[in-house]
């Protein structure tokens, strides 16, 4: 169905290749990601642990990705998506593997740690997509990436626990389930690099002048942009503080302390940094034709918090949750659990799609209005509720969870060209901090309340997106020899 829309609207060939070739990579990367969820019971009694080390296994999974996708953001706007994903694939397979042949719960943590990196792939893609395709079919194009490359995380409660189960076998058939999915991302590393290209055949890969942080317009969005650096430091202290709690007990107080002196120098360091890029400009703001404003970023960051964010924490708990409220089996709760992320092929299309067809802030707002609506009727489900109602409110409220971050990514590369790159990746990794923050909570509340503490969050981002401003026009680019490129927005 999306192919033929994209025919439609006059999208090349070449184009439509770049886009596949895109969303298998995004696609293995969530595999690989989530790919401990629907192993759950395997795991848990190889290693006997308690229902408090996995859920710190959980919000693990998603801690490291927060600063990764920043990084990436900035690697992939410097270098370019072709060697930066064909890397993130390859080093991303031995994290996998290290993974799956842990023997202790301390390497199986940090390995959980590390495969945070993994979930930076998103980025990486979404420039990718960008530079591909025109403004009136960004919208969609970046949701059949989003949603095919998230589709991943129901592949593997799908496909994982019976591979694990039918085809290996044995105590052990976990871990070469989850190797396996290690390997393939390896070799399509390779692949990616050879038939992957940055940009259409003459067209321009716009590049930051400074690397290191966003160059903002003004003094006024200088500061709003370490404002909004600081949450994420916060959700990793707060991990710190999480993993150094009696129940799970990975950190000592003395590293705990440590952790948090880190994190304080490493904030220190990136205002430091951010300034550096940006002090040239300052006490004069940038020419008007350079000109964006950083609160459309801001505002974003908040909304694929919501969205992306209560995704993560949802699917890493939804087969635990099916499990255990309807008595299944791991195998059969992994399929129903894979109910909230299939809606992806569907949703997130559908979210840039509308986004590029009724305006980035009306779809934005109906969308983020309805997950309000669609977790508030989540925290009533109960083991009274028959199976098949319950999966039919998790793909309800899935859908508006899903269309809503296709269409927060509709309006990401309208923005900026040349800081696409960054701008996603911390979007992206405010979408991890978000899942910290929701996992967090679901390691403190029963399951009722955790998702009416999403609901809640919902409510006060839609009112934050009724501030946004709907792009318009065209963005202005500088070329190295001084000219002005105009590219459309709208």
């Amino acid at each position: 169905m999306s192919e033929p829309q994209l025919k439609l609207l006059n999208v090349s060939d070449s184009s439509i290749k770049t886009l596949h070739i895109a969303w298998f990579a995004f696609f293995l990367t969530f595999i690989m990601w989530f790919s401990h969820a629907p192993m759950k019971p395997f795991i848990m009694e190889a290693f006997d642990m308690s229902n408090a080390q996995w859920k710190a296994l959980l919000i693990l999974n998603v801690a490291l990705t927060i600063p990764a996708r920043i990084v990436i953001g900035i690697l992939v706007d410097k270098f370019g998506p072709r060697i930066v994903y064909s890397g993130l694939l390859i080093s991303s397979s031995f994290l996998c593997w290290g993974f799956a042949f842990a023997q202790s719960y301390e390497q199986l943590a940090l390995f959980r740690f590390l495969c945070g990196f993994i979930g930076a792939g998103f980025v990486i893609g979404i420039r990718l997509v960008g530079e591909w395709f025109p403004a009136k079919t960004v919208g969609l194009a970046e949701g059949i990436y989003g949603g095919w490359g998230n589709f991943g995380s129901a592949a593997a409660a799908w496909t994982l626990p019976a591979i694990a189960a039918y085809v290996y076998g044995g105590d052990d058939g976990w871990r070469y389930a989850i190797a396996t999915t290690g390997a393939v991302a390896f070799c399509y590393g390779f692949l990616f690099y050879k038939v992957a290209r940055n940009t259409p055949k003459g067209s321009t890969y716009f590049k930051p002048k400074k690397s290191g942080g966003l160059e903002v317009s003004n003094k006024r969005d200088f500061y709003l942009y370490l404002a909004m650096n600081i949450p994420m430091y916060l959700a990793l202290a707060v991990l710190a503080w999480k993993l150094s709690s009696p129940a799970i007990g990975l950190l000592t107080e003395g590293y705990t302390q440590l952790i948090w002196l880190i994190l304080a120098v490493l904030f220190v360091y990136q205002v430091y940094s951010i300034y550096q890029v940006n002090k040239e400009h300052l006490e004069h703001s940038l020419p008007e034709l350079e000109q964006y404003k950083f609160k459309q970023v801001a505002i974003l960051d908040w909304a694929y918090f919501v969205t992306f964010g209560s995704e993560l924490a949802v699917v890493s708990m939804l087969p635990a949750f099916f499990m255990e409220t309807f008595d299944l089996s791991p195998v059969m709760a992994g399929m129903l659990g894979g109910a909230f992320a299939i809606m992806n092929l569907v949703a997130r299309p559908g979210g840039g799609y509308l986004s590029d067809k009724f305006g980035r802030k009306k779809t934005m707002s109906i969308l983020i209005g309805g997950l309000t609506i669609g977790y508030l009727i989540l925290s009533t489900v109960e083991s009274s509720w028959s199976v098949p109602l319950a999966v039919l409110a998790v793909m309800f409220c899935s859908f508006f969870v899903q269309a809503g971050e296709g269409a927060v990514f509709a309006m990401v590369p309208l923005i900026k060209r040349r800081m696409t790159g960054q701008i996603a990746g911390m979007v992206g990794a405010y979408g991890n901090v978000g899942g910290v923050t929701f996992l967090t909570v679901y390691s403190f509340v029963d399951t009722s309340t955790f998702f009416m503490v999403i609901a809640a969050a919902a409510a006060v981002c839609l009112v934050l997106v009724q501030f946004i401003e709907e792009p318009k026009g065209h963005m202005h680019e500088v070329l190295p020899d001084g000219t002005v490129q105009l590219i459309e927005v709208s």
